[in-house]
């Protein structure tokens, strides 16, 4: 049985391979285990928690424009404070949390461990196989948020 797209939860879409790396690692090493290993981003860890993320955004933004050297410590150029979400929220919500915080990966944390990943493609691919119904209900919630956000009734 197919799930509302309201009850499809970060869960059934998250990536489970996750790259962690220490804030020592340098940016060359983070960018040669991202290549390896075929994905867009390390979690950075101190002290086995999780503190910020580094992208390939990141690589190609912060080290350029910044010019630093590929000896540079991944803490120089990750993103932080970390954005996160549970394993148990929906969709919705995180394609709301993504597009208000203008990020593309959110982490997925449960327990303070990452248990894995969720970015913008796989929800582009969850809304290639959502039902026109589903668009329609993302639509007027979205409108609903402006309309909010603008109403001087509020």
């Amino acid at each position: 049985m197919v799930k509302d797209a309201k009850e499809i939860t970060v869960r059934d879409i998250m990536t489970k391979s996750v790259i962690a790396v220490d804030v020592s690692v340098t940016i060359n090493e983070a960018a040669k285990m991202m290549e390896d290993a075929k994905v867009g981003s390390v979690i950075v860890m101190e002290n086995n928690t999780p503190i910020g993320i580094v992208t390939d955004r990141d690589f190609a933004v912060k080290v350029a424009a910044h010019a630093y050297q590929i000896s540079t410590h991944v803490k120089q150029i990750m993103s932080s404070p970390l954005i996160a979400i549970s394993p148990d929220e929906t969709v919705w919500m995180i394609s709301d949390l993504m597009y208000t915080r203008g990020v593309r990966k959110l982490p997925v944390i449960e327990n303070e461990q990452v248990i894995g990943i969720v970015t913008a493609t796989d929800l582009v691919n969850q809304l290639a196989v959502s039902t026109e119904e589903d668009i329609q209900k993302m639509f007027h919630e979205s409108v609903i948020k402006v309309y909010k956000q603008y109403s001087p009734y509020n």
